[in-house]
């Protein structure tokens, strides 16, 4: 089958369908110049993530985050959306899909104009104070670190921090100055700051798993968009789906975890397949 067919047997899928649930992951937005998590066959790049009971534990692991955030957020901070949020957006309003799960924390399902939308790990440009629960913009937090360690600002390709952003914020950078940074404390009650989203070893919390888990309910049929579904909390979706006899079409460049249970794969971009579904 050509990929014209396949988009074809795409758009009938989305048109024998009424409650079409879109679950989208890194590949989406690896064309808004954001990093994907993993290659081509589902294994992760780079270093292990930090974990969440860690960074909560100690303050030397919080210094290592932030310090590498301060260096790879302005990647996710310059982002804007691309031609497959725009698409999913336009499909959103005309009817076509019921609703879309993010895995995603890039914010960009937003910036292009979905509305029926769950973050579902959470949301980058937040920033929650574990002490007394304020949320503060990152951008500002971003202001603060750079004031703070002037020698660590971010310079491009020219400057003496050349990090390599990753999809959460984080980045490929390891530093010296880790013992000398300032952190971030909470400006209402000097608190400690976390970002707004899910580490691993983390639970996403239970209102938006409930919620999450309703739309899968309701949902006829799902739509897998630039995620490898390594993570549980993406191949769930897939496997409650499966169990239902719900059918699965997926768009993703490479495996995924449940190429198994999937009906219709069309291995592609999603930015050049989404807009020709419209």
């Amino acid at each position: 089958m050509n990929l014209n067919q396949q988009i074809d047997h795409l758009s009938t899928f989305l048109q024998r369908h009424e409650r079409v649930l879109v679950l989208t992951g890194a590949g989406l937005s690896t064309a808004s110049g954001i990093p994907d998590y993993r290659d081509k066959d589902g294994v992760r790049r780079g270093r292990s993530p930090i974990q969440g009971p860690d960074f909560r534990k100690s303050e030397a692991v919080r210094r290592r985050y932030w310090a590498r955030s301060m260096a790879g957020y302005p990647t996710l901070a310059g982002a804007a959306p691309n031609a497959g949020h725009h698409a999913l957006a336009a499909l959103e309003r005309a009817g076509r899909i019921h609703g879309i799960i993010t895995q995603n924390v890039d914010g960009l399902h937003t910036a292009a104009g979905s509305r029926k939308l769950i973050e579902l790990h959470g949301n980058i440009h937040g920033v929650l104070c574990l002490d007394c629960r304020a949320v503060h913009p990152r951008a500002e937090i971003q202001d603060w670190l750079a004031q703070a360690n002037p020698s660590l600002v971010p310079t491009g390709p020219a400057g003496e921090v050349v990090p390599e952003a990753r999809p959460d914020g984080d980045a490929e950078v390891e530093l010296d100055e880790f013992q000398d940074f300032r952190l971030p404390t909470c400006a209402a009650c000097g608190g400690v700051l976390q970002p707004d989203v899910i580490f691993f070893g983390d639970n996403i919390p239970p209102q938006r798993t409930a919620d999450a888990l309703q739309w899968a309910d309701e949902a006829d049929a799902v739509l897998v968009v630039g995620s490898s579904l390594m993570v549980f909390s993406g191949y769930r979706f897939a496997k409650l789906a499966a169990q239902s006899n719900k059918p699965i079409a997926a768009i993703n460049l490479g495996k995924t975890r449940a190429d198994d249970l999937i009906g219709l794969k069309v291995e592609a971009s999603a930015v050049e397949i989404l807009p020709r579904l419209l």
